[in-house]
């Protein structure tokens, strides 16, 4: 992997399963990382890249694609080098889960729509698909039932609720089991309920 990141959790040369975790706008690889003690994640690899200067792309994920160039295109390719050395290290692509916070979601759900597939599990902590629409010829592959959980805030001051919507659409069409939980007014932060939900359906266990 050429991009910086941390790790935690087994470590990827002896786990079975692994996590990539993608922070949100101004914070950083350890932040996202910290939320991993409150999943049931004991046996996985943990890695979380983090993007120079703090934020995978400079604009609102709404704005036209064009503008977000070359940042978006540069960090998808991140994900894809962290997946490629994941997958190098003998796990499976059915055993890699992805999770992200905020615009770390927009990029996690961006990444995993371009490139579906049957994974572990993806899970979205308010984010919806990137562009100011939803362009379904960017996004190829399916799902085959990978379980996808997506929670936000009624509502969110960098997501709109609309968005994260036609996100589950598109979603399900290309075959994933979504479940989206809108919270009335819970701020854009992650609640525990959203914690309690993911642990149980995408880590399996309460």
């Amino acid at each position: 992997m050429n991009a910086s990141y941390i790790t935690g959790g087994v470590p990827l040369q002896e786990a079975q399963k692994a996590l990539i975790m993608l922070h949100g706008r101004g914070a950083g690889a350890n932040d996202i990382l910290s939320i991993a003690r409150y999943l049931n994640v004991s046996d996985f690899a943990l890695i979380a890249p983090q993007a120079e200067g703090r934020t995978w792309y400079p604009y609102s994920f709404l704005a036209p694609i064009n503008e977000n160039e070359p940042f978006l295109s540069n960090s998808l390719k991140t994900v894809s080098q962290v997946v490629a050395s994941v997958e190098e290290n003998g796990i499976k692509r059915e055993n890699i889960y992805f999770l992200g916070f905020s615009q770390g979601a927009c990029l996690t759900l961006e990444y995993t729509s371009r490139n579906a597939d049957k994974y572990g599990g993806i899970i979205a902590f308010t984010g919806g698909l990137i562009g100011d629409q939803v362009y379904e010829n960017h996004y190829t592959g399916d799902f085959k039932n990978t379980p996808i959980f997506v929670g936000t805030s009624d509502p969110d001051f960098h997501v709109p609720v609309e968005r994260v919507n036609d996100s589950e659409e598109l979603l399900k069409r290309m075959g994933a089991a979504v479940t989206k939980k809108i919270y009335p007014d819970m701020g854009h932060t992650i609640s525990q309920d959203e914690i309690d939900i993911v642990n149980a359906l995408i880590f399996g266990k309460e």
